[in-house]
């Protein structure tokens, strides 16, 4: 089975990712502005007419500032954890607000057939109203979000260890976080258990976990003022390099971009 994958924006300003089947576009979040999505996907030659649903991993701004419009205008479902739409519904950065028909629920840990598409959303340590991954599988191939979490619990670890793609949190550089401007509140919710991963927890753990079967890594939301792709990259090409692994030879290693989308993959 074929499967397409791209980022269109990953980071505090907005993350949104796309999926496909030859038969089935999803989602995972739509929090990069609407106008934003419009223009990747008449880039990429792309048909927002062909979106099925959206899955949403919390309900922070940055992951569903687009989700009513594209609700909305598109006629889309909208898939969450009850919390998580309750926290949708309650937000300021959602103008429009979803129909009970657009509405519907997932329960962690069980998995819905939609199209192509396995899906099972997965319990991650975070402050969102709820918070989620995502582990999707279509055919023979398994993608698993990780998108915001502050440490790697056993159940997302038993996610990542299924993945032959993986997009994993890598948010700020430890160093670049405690010598930066942020006020030391902001910095202790950041480093803390349901904050972000740092680079360096990433590459440890998947260094010393490293899924044989992982054919896809990309590190994803990444700080603006805490972070650069190219010193997230490096943490964790080294660290998997002491372990025997080689970025490029062993899997493909991407640092994705914040406000620009990624290249459009296609998998076979």
């Amino acid at each position: 089975m074929k499967v397409q994958f791209m980022s269109l924006g990953s980071g505090s300003s907005g993350n949104c990712y796309y999926l496909a089947t030859e038969t089935c576009s999803i989602l995972i979040d739509a929090g990069v502005g609407i106008r934003a999505i419009k223009k990747t996907f008449k880039e990429y030659n792309l048909n927002l007419q062909d979106i099925r649903a959206i899955f949403v991993t919390h309900d922070h701004a940055d992951h569903i500032k687009a989700v009513g419009n594209l609700a909305k205008w598109n006629n889309i479902p909208v898939y969450a954890t009850q919390e998580i739409h309750k926290g949708m519904r309650c937000s300021y950065c959602m103008t429009e607000k979803l129909t009970t028909e657009q509405v519907r629920l997932m329960r962690k840990d069980e998995p819905i057939q939609f199209g192509d598409f396995l899906i099972t959303c997965f319990e991650v340590p975070h402050d969102g109203t709820d918070n989620v991954g995502y582990c999707i599988e279509a055919g023979d191939k398994t993608f698993a979000f990780l998108t915001d979490m502050g440490h790697i619990t056993d159940t997302a670890a038993t996610y990542i260890e299924r993945a032959n793609y993986l997009i994993l949190e890598a948010n700020y550089d430890d160093a670049m976080l405690q010598m930066g401007p942020y006020p030391p509140h902001l910095k202790a919710r950041i480093a803390g258990p349901n904050g972000h991963m740092s680079n360096r927890e990433t590459a440890r753990f998947i260094a010393e976990h490293f899924p044989t079967h992982l054919r896809y890594l990309w590190l994803c939301h990444l700080s603006k003022d805490n972070n650069h792709p190219e010193l997230a990259y490096k943490t964790v090409e080294l660290a998997l390099r002491e372990q025997g692994i080689v970025a490029g030879r062993d899997l493909q290693l991407v640092a994705l971009k914040r406000t620009q989308p990624s290249e459009l993959y296609c998998f076979e």
